[in-house]
């Protein structure tokens, strides 16, 4: 099947709720994303209300609270909110690729045997409790005997922990004041039956990726689950089995190879017409999904305005299923357009500033261009 680009991009705008259809709960929203990227709490709460009818504030927060979502690290090692029953999928996959048993890993953060170690304590250490890294430090130093531990699970990144999330293990619990908690995935939710083997979990990740960015390719979906550390045989299997299976069809999109799920064909040849002008929070999943490296999505040249020093990925304006621009609110709401994105309205910008307002009246909103 031969799509074009115009296809594909308004195919995913819909895909991704930018649309905002009724009935668009945080937790469809986060399920259907793939997770939302959670480092920055506020950044995961506008990600979902920009995809709702009405931008009402707190529905992540409310939908951890009730344990219908996750906070643990996941893809890319960063914090995502996952649904309940999608997480031990995406895991599974990051635990596959065993990143924490590399050398240069080793010689960074800690040893295989220290994981194991670490992992074995974890599990008894947070069996139906909540602890805060502190606490989670002092009992995993005590039941290991290892007081060098102590300055590993210190650091404030994370790194050796994010090994005993991948595994099923441990998720963030509530915060205590501004500590943040721990506690396992077993016994906080209801109906955790472990992490499944890859090649299932596979079954599972791989559509649901695809439903919100594909068509993609085996490397674009490598790179948004582990910037291209899985294993090249077990990607290559996954994709093989799911497009033998009738899941998966192989496509072209303005003449590139690429993957789709087999009951999309008929929405992506038809799609259309595009929602209006969004604008899009810091780490957004339409970016983060394909890729800032995605010049389809961002513009050639314009990376650089996206993807910025320590990780930040800025707050975006969507328009045409591309990226158009950049914006930042401080006392104002002020938007930098690129001008080959072409016209931008005016008042679909005005509008969409006032949907940013959380105390009511309307920002002022300032317009340039890049």
């Amino acid at each position: 099947m031969r799509l074009t680009w115009n296809q594909v991009l308004v195919w995913r705008t819909r895909r991704q709720f930018l649309d905002r259809p009724e009935g668009t709960t945080a937790e469809r929203v986060v399920g259907r994303l793939c997770g939302v990227q959670a480092q920055v709490a506020s950044a995961a709460e506008q990600a979902v209300a920009a995809r709702r009818p009405a931008p009402g504030r707190g529905e992540a927060a409310r939908a951890l609270e009730s344990r219908k979502l996750i906070k643990v690290w996941a893809m890319r090692g960063t914090l995502h909110l996952l649904t309940a029953e999608d997480a031990p999928s995406y895991l599974s996959l990051m635990a596959a690729a065993r990143t924490w048993e590399k050398g240069s890993w080793q010689k960074t953060f800690a040893t295989a045997e220290q994981v194991a170690a670490l992992a074995d304590a974890t599990r008894e250490a947070l069996h139906g409790r909540t602890l805060t890294r502190e606490e989670l430090t002092s009992e995993i130093v005590r039941r290991t005997g290892d007081d060098s531990l102590a300055e590993l699970l210190g650091s404030g990144w994370g790194a050796v922990l994010k090994p005993l999330a991948w595994l099923g293990l441990l998720c963030n619990g509530p915060n205590q004041g501004t500590k943040v908690t721990f506690t396992s995935p077993e016994t906080w939710l209801d109906g955790w039956t472990g992490l499944p083997a890859p090649d299932e979990a596979a079954r599972r990740a791989v559509p649901a990726y695809l439903g919100a960015y594909g068509p993609a390719t085996m490397a674009s979906f490598d790179q948004w689950l582990l910037r291209g550390g899985s294993r090249k045989a077990a990607l290559k299997g996954w994709f093989a089995s799911l497009t033998e299976d009738g899941v998966l069809t192989e496509v072209t999109v303005d003449g590139t190879p690429a993957y789709a799920r087999t009951e999309d064909l008929d929405d992506l040849a038809t799609a259309g017409p595009m929602p209006g002008v969004r604008l899009l929070p810091a780490f957004d999943q339409f970016v983060l999904g394909p890729g800032t490296k995605d010049e389809q999505v961002v513009p050639p040249g314009r990376r650089a305005l996206i993807s910025k020093a320590a990780g930040w990925i800025s707050p975006v304006v969507v328009a045409g299923g591309r990226v158009a621009g950049v914006w930042e609110l401080n006392d104002t709401v002020t938007v930098t357009l690129f001008p080959e994105a072409g016209e931008i309205p005016e008042s679909e910008l005005r509008a969409e500033a006032d949907r940013l307002a959380t105390g009511g009246g309307s920002p002022e909103l300032v317009v340039r261009q890049a």
